[in-house]
C-alpha cells in the first residue's frame, strides 16, 4: 500500500534525526513519493499514534523524544532518572510553611490549619522539564524539613527523620495542560498530561501528599499485571445413594 511506502521511509529517516527535527513537510513527501496527501496523512498519523512523530500546530511534526516509562513505585524522582541514565535536577518554584487546607488535612490525617510543609517544583531530566511537582508533608511530625534548603529527595529526607517510606496510594488521571503549567513544562497549551495524586505512609503514619503533572509526551505509564486469583470450586456434590432394585441381575 502507498502510505505503507511512506511510513517505511518516515521510520528510517527518524532513525537518522534528533529528538524534535522537523520531518519534510507533507507537499515536499507528496512530491517525492508521487502519491495524494491524504495517503501522506495516513502514514504520518500512524506514527504519530506510535510516539514515533510529534505534530505541532502550526508548526509542523517533528520527530518525538523518548518517551520515560513510569512504574508506579516509591522511589524518589532523582533515582528514577538515573536508573535511565539521564540526570535529574529541579528548580524550586515555592517552598515554605503554610496551614493545611481540608483536602490536605485529610489525606495527611491531621487537622485543617495545621503546620505543613509545602515545596513546589519543576522536576527536569537532561536539563528538559519532566513534570510539576506539589508536595505537603506534617510539620509536626518533619521539623526542619525545609531547612535550611529544601531536599533534593523528600523520600531520603523522611528516611532521615526516622520514616521511611513503606507504601502508598495513588490516583491517576489524563488531563490537558493549560497555561501557566504548559508553559513551566515546555508544552503547548492544551498539551497532553498525566496527573498523580500520592499519599505515603511510613507503617500507617501518612508522612506525605502530593499532586505531580507529568508531560504526557515524555511519559508513559507501566504496570505490571497479574491474573486473577482462581476462583474457588464450588463444593463437591455427592452423588446420590443409588440401590440396585430387588430381583435386578
Amino acid at each position: 500500500m502507498k502510505h505503507t511506502t511512506v511510513r517505511d521511509y518516515l521510520e528510517g529517516l527518524v532513525e537518522h534525526l534528533e529528538p524534535g527535527s522537523r520531518i519534510p513537510s507533507e507537499r515536499e513527501l507528496c512530491e517525492q513519493f508521487g502519491v495524494s496527501r491524504m495517503t501522506v496523512r495516513q502514514a504520518v498519523h500512524a506514527l504519530v499514534v506510535a510516539g514515533v512523530l510529534q505534530r505541532v500546530q502550526g508548526r509542523g511534526t517533528f520527530v518525538s523524544r523518548p518517551r520515560v516509562d513510569m512504574q508506579l513505585r516509591l522511589t524518589a524522582f532523582d533515582d528514577e532518572m538515573r536508573r535511565r541514565h539521564m540526570s535529574p535536577s529541579s528548580r524550586v518554584l515555592r517552598a515554605d510553611s503554610r496551614p493545611a487546607p481540608a483536602e490536605v488535612a485529610a489525606a495527611l490525617e491531621i487537622t485543617a490549619g495545621d503546620a505543613v510543609f509545602y515545596l513546589y517544583r519543576v522536576r527536569l531530566a537532561d536539563g528538559v522539564p519532566m513534570s510539576l511537582e506539589e508536595n505537603w508533608a506534617p510539620a509536626a511530625l518533619l521539623p526542619g524539613l525545609l531547612e535550611p534548603a529544601p531536599p533534593s529527595s523528600l523520600y531520603a529526607a523522611f528516611l532521615e527523620r526516622g520514616f521511611p517510606p513503606s507504601w502508598g496510594e495513588d490516583t491517576i488521571e489524563a488531563t490537558v495542560v493549560r497555561a501557566p503549567d504548559a508553559d513551566l513544562l515546555g508544552l503547548p497549551d492544551g498539551g497532553a498530561g498525566l496527573r498523580i495524586t500520592r499519599r505515603t505512609f511510613s507503617s500507617d503514619v501518612a508522612i506525605g501528599y502530593s499532586r505531580s503533572l507529568y508531560r504526557g509526551d515524555r511519559y508513559a505509564l507501566w504496570a505490571p499485571v497479574s491474573p486473577p486469583s482462581p476462583a474457588l470450586a464450588p463444593p463437591r456434590r455427592e452423588a446420590p445413594n443409588r440401590r440396585t432394585p430387588t430381583g435386578a441381575s
